[in-house]
């Protein structure tokens, strides 16, 4: 049995001390950062109209199996106020469309034909890159109506 003893002062305990909880807190925040990314919590398959339509389902959706448009669009690379605001619905869903900036993404958009009470059209847009699902909305085109997320609202 070997016994080691050495003097350290408050100081360099101190220091050691900061230096592992450092450590420990930057594991955790690599390890929260690897599973919350958009390929890992939200990695939706997009790359058939089954897989999307069977995505919008999970939301309670009923849309017209066949897209109303389709179209290859630019994830702005430059922030602006609207990309700001439509990023920031997108996180509420846990999405994130930063991480996509400068990429080519195709947009789907869905009739959704069980919106409560609408009276007029109402749209799921998805839009998917890389063959993941990587953001969308639901748009209401009602004069009074909103754009919201997947959620349905309260009827």
């Amino acid at each position: 049995m070997f016994v080691y003893t050495t003097k350290v002062s408050k100081t360099k305990l101190s220091a050691i001390v900061t230096m592992i909880i450092a450590a420990v807190v930057l594991v955790a925040a690599l390890a929260a950062a690897k599973t919350g990314g958009p390929s890992d919590d939200h990695s939706f398959s997009g790359e058939s109209n089954d897989s999307r339509v069977t995505f919008l389902a999970q939301y309670g959706w009923e849309v017209n199996a066949d897209p109303v448009q389709t179209q290859t669009v630019s994830v702005p690379k430059e922030d602006s106020e609207a990309f700001t605001r439509y990023n920031t619905l997108q996180q509420s869903q846990g999405f994130d469309l930063t991480a996509y900036a400068g990429q080519q993404a195709m947009r789907y958009v869905y009739e959704i034909l069980n919106y409560p009470e609408a009276d007029k059209p109402v749209y799921a847009t998805l839009f998917v890159c890389q063959g993941k699902i990587i953001g969308g909305d639901v748009t209401n085109t009602a004069p009074e109506g909103k754009m919201h997320g997947f959620q349905k609202p309260n009827a």
